[in-house]
Order: structure tokens, then sequence, then C-alpha cells
């Protein structure tokens, strides 16, 4: 895939790049980032330097995951990170962080949406996937404002720090956000098993 800008009203997403370093640095400092999301705890400037320069482009290249630095417009501040992960075949996953000084103004609800709709207009994703673990309810907030529908609890399915957690799961489909899904889709009849 080659690389995507996206826009929406507000922002401005762009494959992260080299010159993020230090934003993405300065970001990942912050506790929650480090206790909530994936990132490496305690958080080096290698880790950024790695993730700008090898993890973002090898991904977009390799077709194996799709981030996005989220600014406030045009050349704005850093405020948030969104990327989609591919699991297999028709299987994509979303994740997001937010900087700290940008929480509370709809940004990374704005930026989810968008890239959805990317993910389901360009990638022809079936299902957009979203896990956070039990207890971080500012993910489930924008998922759940962005249109995921929550379905449940998955046992011991995030690892972190040598610990097994449990994980909310929900889901986001084409015809959530009024588009044409790219494959039909039967949904279960009430009732049946």
């Amino acid at each position: 895939m080659d690389p995507t800008t996206l826009l929406t009203d507000r922002l401005e997403l762009r494959p992260f790049v080299p010159a993020d370093e230090d934003e993405v640095y300065a970001a990942a400092q912050d506790p929650a980032i480090q206790r909530w999301t994936m990132v490496p705890s305690p958080y080096e400037r290698r880790h950024a330097r790695a993730f700008v320069g090898e993890t973002v482009p090898d991904g977009w290249r390799e077709d194996t995951g799709y981030s996005f630095a989220v600014r406030l417009g045009p050349g704005g501040p850093l405020v948030a990170a969104v990327g989609v992960h591919v699991h297999g075949e028709d299987a994509y996953e979303i994740g997001y962080w937010t900087v700290k000084e940008h929480r509370g103004h709809g940004y990374m609800t704005e930026a989810v949406g968008a890239v959805a709709r990317w993910a389901f207009t360009e990638l022809d994703a079936v299902r957009l996937e979203w896990r956070a673990e039990v207890g971080n309810d500012g993910s489930r907030a924008v998922a759940e404002k962005a249109g995921f529908r929550l379905e449940g609890l998955l046992r011991a399915a995030i690892v972190r720090n040598g610990t097994a957690r449990d994980s909310w799961v929900g889901a986001l489909l084409p015809s959530d956000l009024g588009l044409t899904p790219a494959l039909a889709y039967l949904p279960a009849v009430s009732g049946t098993a």
C-alpha cells in the first residue's frame, strides 16, 4: 500500500516519518500511554526512532500495518496516533493513543472515524476490530463514539509485562458507517444458534 494522507475538518493524518521522532518520544513518556497501550515501558529514544524509521515504513511497504500521525491541521502539532494492524486475511484491528495535552477535544474520535472509512474503502476490510484492556475507559469511550459495538470480554487476551489480562472487544462494520460492505453479510437471526 502506498502511504496515504487523510484530511478531516480539523486534522491531517499522514504516515509517521523520521522527523516525528521527538514528538513521539515526548508523547510516549505519558504514564497513561505506557499503561494502556503496547508501547515499551520505559519508553526510550531508540523506541521512537525505530517506530518512525522502521516499524511504520515497513508496515506500509509490507501491508502489515498502517500507522498515522494525527496532526492539528497540516504542519500542526502531533495530537494522536492511530494505526490499523493486519492480523491475517480480512482481519484488521485499530489501535490509538492521544497526546495528554490534546485529550478531551474529540480529535481521536474524528481520527478513528477517518481511518475506519479508509480501511473499509481502500483495504476492503470486512470488519474492523477494537480491543482494549478492561479498565481503559478512555479507549472504550472513543470506540463507542466512533460507532464500534462492544461485543464482549476476552479472558487473558492481552499479555502485558508478563501478565495475561482481560480485554474488551468491539467491532465496526462498513454498514455501521453507511458504507457498502466489500462482502455480503448474513447476520445471525435472533434466537437461533
